[in-house]
Parts: C-alpha cells; structure tokens; sequence
C-alpha cells in the first residue's frame, strides 16, 4: 500500500504536501463561508467563486502543460507555490483588517485559478519524476490518499477556527498562506540526482496541436477525457452543494459544514487507500462503472432530508468520487509517453475542472430555484446518463454480462468480444481493437487496455 513511500524524494514531497493540503482545505472552507456572509447567502455568488477559481484552466492548463514538458519541474513548482501563498496572505490581510469585499474575493480566487492552472499538470506529472513509471499507479493513489487526509482535517480545523472567530475567516487563511512554506522546504532539500528526468521538449511551433492530436488517435483517453468533464463540471461541486445544503435545509453554521465536508473527506480518504492496491493501469470498464455509481449515490444523498442520514451518505459518495478520479488520473498518465505527459495532462484537467465555470453557476443557480437538494440529485443524473450511454457504445458488438454477488457484496461487469467469422478482413479486426484503445500498428509504452 506505501510501497512508493520508500523512494526519499517522493516522502519529502508527500509530508510536505499533507501540510501545504490542509492549509488548502482550510482556505477553500474559510472562501466558501466567506461568500456566503458577504452575499447574504447566495448560491449564484458561490458559484460564479468557484468559477472564477478554476475558469482559468480553459485558458492556461495547456501552457502549464507545455511547461512542464519544457522546463524543470521542480524550479517552477517553487515558484508556482510561492506566489499562490502571498495570494492566500493578501486575503487573510484584507479580511483581518475589514477591508474586504465581495469583488475582492472574486478577484484573488482568479488570481489563484491563473496559478493554480499552471501549477497542477506540472505537479501532477513531477510525481513520475520521482518515483518511475513502477510506482506510477501507487504514487498517484498515495498523493490522492494525502489530499484526502488533509481534507479530512482542513474543513474541521477551518470551521471550528472560523468558529472559535466568532464568524471571522481571516485565520483560516493566513494558515494556508503559511502552509506553501513546507512544500517549497521540500523542492528545495530533495535529491536533484535521483529525480527521473524526461527528456526536455524543445520550443517549437504547434505543441498544442500535437497533444490534440496524440488524444483523437486514441480512443481510450477520448473516454476518459468525456468521463471527467462531464463528473467534473456536474458531479464534484460539493464545496457547494453541501454548504448550501448545510445552510439552507438543516440550517446549521460553519461548525456543521465543516463536519459535512469531513464526512465526506472520510469517503475519499477511503477511496484513496483502496486505489492504492492498484499496480497496473485501470481498465475503461471500471472507469465507466465507476462513474456511473458516482452519480448514483449523488442523486441518493439529494433525496436524504435527515442531517445524520445526509452525512452518512457523503462518505460512500465520497469514496466513488475519489476511486474514479484516482483510477482517471492513472489511466491518463500510464497511457501516455513520457515526451508527452505534461501536455496530455493538462487536457486532462482542463476537462476535468476546466467544465466548473458552466457547472458551478449552473448547480447554484439550480439549488437556489428548486432547492439545494436538486443541485446534487441534478448532478448526479447527468453523471449517470453520460457513462451508461458511452459505456453502451463501448460494449456495443460485445457479449455483456453483469454480476451481483451478495456474499462478500461485490458488482462485476464482463464485457468481451463477439466471435467474429473466420472471413473478416484484418483492417476490421484492426478497427475493433482500435475501438478497445489501442491504434493498429502503433507501438508505444502504454499500458494493456481491456
């Protein structure tokens, strides 16, 4: 389970990460409450934050795609890291001195999105510098496990500071703004000559062109690029759905959602540590599945009009949630070339949250005229639609086969091809095996897709 643990850079990294994570969570709960006070309670104005957070990665994941293919991974994480935590001190400044207001908050949560774009496909891809593509699938499963811990102990932390503040959000970001100091300390001590370098991409014309090229010849990542716009932008709003649902149905305050956002993180801090195990590249069906019982249980919490009963749910939830992005993540990176990682993952992300400036407003906008259940029970709607319908596509000419299995409980799905005739011609035989992920005649380091 922490077998990629073993490599020290990778461990430096790690605890780093666990302390600049928390300090995120806390500023994202403290962000959230703070709208919500300086808006009267308004969904649409949550929304248009969260929007304004990550409408940047449209613009600039690709750039940041690109420099990571180009440039020292290492040297810009330092820089990306430092500037997001003077962003994180500017704001805590402004709301201890009572300086701040609505359009403050917009305008540095851009500011944060900008850098944040840039930050993430390089940090994503830095992590198979330093472990290899062996340790790959534990690595990513390891960092998400981090992430999840921490936001299992920031949005506590955050509410029961916020609080013990009487209301006040300023320490909770100062916090964070401290946090970015770790993973710098980090980068700075860590074993040059031990990291796994890929050979730099020269500067030239087209680079964007090339990765949009490299993604439409396979099938496979096509998949799982829909799959994440379409979970990211409808199925992972929870930093709003559950403040407004704390809010407005149960009618509780920042303590509550902070607990609200724990059980959740309870759930991924789960489906992390299960992914974990996981030493090879995912196959498309889990993907699917996965995705698919995501929004199952989204549309499942809506319906929970109980506090206790709605808390209980976040944390299955939760744990599909983190199970497909994990499984994604390592699709995506074990199924791409090294020359070409940084530039693929930022497609990547920019599906994956480059989706939450329609998806945000559009959940808020819903909750605030139909009330905050249907924002998740919408969500979750979509997320299945999407993956059975691509799920239908992908099994079509294939004997499909579901099971249930009570004792241990378990869901299987079996999908293999048709026996096809003796007489087919081999170019058709090469289009379903196309079909399945891989391009007749293209040899490449790729994992096995099934």
């Amino acid at each position: 389970m922490f077998r990629a643990l073993r490599v020290r850079n990778f461990r430096l990294y790690v605890s780093a990460n666990l302390v600049s994570q928390t300090g995120t969570w806390m500023q994202r709960i403290g962000q959230d409450w703070l709208v919500l006070q300086l808006s009267g309670g308004s969904g649409v104005a949550l929304g248009v934050t969260t929007a304004l957070q990550f409408g940047p990665t449209l613009l600039f994941s690709f750039y940041g795609g690109v420099l990571a293919d180009r440039y020292d991974k290492r040297r810009v994480l330092m820089v990306t890291q430092a500037v997001m935590g003077v962003l994180a001190l500017g704001l805590g400044l402004m709301v201890a001195t009572d300086s701040i207001a609505l359009w403050h908050v917009y305008l540095l949560a851009a500011g944060l999105g900008i850098v944040s774009s840039l930050d993430t496909p390089v940090r994503q891809s830095f992590v198979s510098e330093m472990v290899g593509p062996d340790l790959l699938a534990n690595a990513v499963s390891l960092n998400s496990t981090v992430f999840n811990g921490a936001r299992l102990v920031g949005p506590a932390v955050a509410g029961a500071l916020i609080a013990a503040s009487g209301g006040d959000t300023a320490p909770a970001f100062l916090v964070n703004a401290a946090s970015f100091g770790t993973t710098i300390a980090a980068l700075v001590v860590m074993r040059v000559g031990d990291l796994r370098r890929s050979t730099p991409v020269a500067r030239s014309p087209g680079q964007l062109r090339e990765a949009l090229a490299y993604t439409r010849r396979h099938p496979d990542l096509m998949l799982a690029m829909l799959l994440a716009f379409t979970v990211g932008t409808f199925g992972f709003n929870s930093q709003i759905t559950i403040a407004l649902m704390a809010r407005e149905v149960f009618g509780l305050g920042a303590g509550a959602f902070g607990l609200l956002s724990t059980a959740y993180a309870v759930g991924s801090l789960s489906g992390a540590l299960l992914s974990t195990r996981r030493s090879t590249r995912p196959l498309q069906r889990f993907l699917i599945v996965s995705a698919v019982a995501f929004g199952a249980l989204l549309v499942v919490t809506g319906l929970m009009g109980n506090y206790y009963a709605f808390a209980a749910l976040l944390i299955p939830t939760g744990a599909a949630a983190l199970m497909f992005s994990v499984a994604c993540n390592s699709f995506i990176q074990l199924g791409v070339e090294p020359q070409m990682r940084g530039r693929v993952l930022a497609l990547y992300f920019m599906c994956f949250m480059g989706g939450t400036p329609v998806g945000a407003p559009l959940i808020g906008w819903i909750s605030e005229r139909l009330g905050a259940p249907w924002g998740l029970i919408g969500g979750g709607i979509v997320c299945v639609v999407v993956a059975a319908t691509a799920g239908a596509v992908l099994a079509r000419g294939r004997r499909v086969r579901l099971e249930l299995h009570v004792l241990p409980p378990s869901v299987q799905l079996h999908v293999a091809a048709t026996r096809q005739p003796d007489a087919v011609p081999t170019a058709v035989a090469g289009l379903a095996e196309a079909a399945d992920g891989e391009v007749p005649g293209e040899q490449v380091a790729r994992g096995p897709v099934r």
